[in-house]
Order: C-alpha cells, then structure tokens, then sequence
C-alpha cells in the first residue's frame, strides 16, 4: 500500500488534495461521513457505511445469475438495495430466456410409464384442465434453470379460491424434446390413470364394551293422604227474643180489687 500525503484542500471545500512518493502524482480524497468518523475514531459508522455500499453492488453477471434461477427483478432489487430499474437493465434477456425456454418445453412430449406421448405438452394439460372445467387460456407458464443446469417448467392456473402449480423437468431434444413430471400435481395433468399413493389405513379404535350398571332406583315416596277440609261452621243458631206476656191477675185479685204488683 502506497502512503499518500495530504497536501490541501480543494477549492470546493469537499475533497482533499493528497500526493503519493512522487509529487507528480495527485489524488482527491472526498470529504464524507467515513472519513469524518476514521477521523474521530468511530468504526461503527465506518463499517456500517461500507456494508451499506458493499450490499448495494451487484455485478450484471451475478444479477443475472439470480433471475436466471428462477428470482424475479423484485427479489433481486430488494436483497441487493439495487434501484429496480438497473435490475431490470441486466434481467432483461435472461426474462427473454425464460420465457422462450417454457415455450419450447410447452411443445416437448410428456414422458409417461410406456414412453414418451405422442401429444405435446400444451395439448395435454389443455384436454386436462378442460375436462375439469377449467379455462386453458388462464395458465401462466414460466422457466428457470435448477442448481444441475436442467431447466424446469411450472405451469400455473387457479381453481375456484385454490392457486395451483405443476412442475417438469424439460429435456430439449429431437422432435421438440420430453418433458417428465416432477410432482403428483404434473403427474395428474399428463397420465389420466395417475393414482395418487394409497395411505397407510390407520387401525380402528377398539370399542370398550361397558356393562351397564343398574342404575339406582329412588325409594318409593308413601303418598299421604289429601287432608279432608274442614267443614264449615254452622251458623250459630239465632236466639229467639222471649216474647213478654201479659200479667194475668188471679182471681182473688179481680174479687178483692187487688193489682198484680200488690197495691190496692
């Protein structure tokens, strides 16, 4: 490494004037917030900065190697911290690649148990989807290369509330090549005896037989007898007012000329 001088500073007051061994030799050094903090001592910043900067640079190739893979510009631009539009600069042919990779594959032969089909792949997955009631023209096809360089296809289209996928490996060869399913979904489309694998049946649960138990029967309650109502009082009988009779006078009395009461 090569010690360089500072000399000055420019006349815009935003980078230093350095000199290496040879006082020919001029550099500028611009005046940011890394310097400021090598200057103070603060590494944190430093470090935090040149990060920032390192995360921020993508070369085109390995841009390129991720759409390649299968990314979308989106992914890349958000994992790199890229501007999306220099992504999508250098993403442009590989998405071309793709594209033109799943249209080849879409004229390949599925491969089923006794070979390839004569049908092409477009066709199959078109009386497939049909035949379930489904719209052909709303699949969207798309194509990536896989970690061993083969390319693999998805087709993908909705049923209902469901987002379905199916994935093949596409093998280019003669007569438009063969394409093999890599999942049960594709296999279903392509080979109309697909049977899914048979689960293991699960052994039924042994019923317990419980003797019933006798159930406690309730000690007989004795009915008591209604009580008999009282009978009504009798109204009490009404006294008879004694009717006074006239005092007869006896007969000595009516001779002697005497009063009941005694008196002459």
């Amino acid at each position: 490494m090569r010690e360089l001088r500072v000399i000055g500073l420019d006349v815009d007051g935003r980078h230093i004037i350095c000199e290496g061994p040879d006082p020919a030799d001029k550099y500028t050094l611009q005046v940011d917030d890394r310097l400021r903090a090598a200057i103070r001592g603060d590494r944190s910043l430093g470090q935090t900065l040149r990060d920032k900067e390192v995360k921020g640079v993508l070369r085109p190739r390995d841009i390129q190697a991720r759409i390649r893979a299968g990314a979308s510009v989106e992914e890349v631009a958000e994992s790199s911290g890229m501007d999306i539009t220099k992504v999508e600069r250098f993403a442009h042919p590989v998405l071309l690649e793709r594209a033109r990779a799943a249209e080849l594959a879409s004229a390949a032969h599925p491969v089923l148990a006794d070979g390839p089909a004569v049908t092409t792949l477009q066709a199959t997955i078109t009386s497939a989807l049909v035949a379930r009631g489904l719209n052909p023209e709303a699949t969207e096809w798309d194509a990536w290369r896989a970690e061993d360089g083969r390319w693999v296809v998805q087709i993908a289209w909705q049923a209902g509330l469901s987002d379905n996928v199916a994935h093949f490996r596409f093998s280019p060869g003669a007569h438009g090549g063969t394409v093999a399913a890599l999942d049960d979904a594709a296999s279903e489309l392509i080979d109309p005896g697909f049977e899914r694998p048979v689960l293991r049946p699960v052994a039924p649960v042994a019923q317990l037989d419980f003797e019933e138990q006798p159930q406690p029967t309730a000690a007989p309650v004795e009915e008591m007898p209604a009580p008999a109502p009282a009978p009504a009082p009798a109204p009490a009988p009404r006294a008879r007012r004694a009717k006074a009779k006239p005092a007869v006078p006896g007969w000595e009395d009516v001779l002697l000329g005497v009063r009941s009461s005694g008196q002459r």
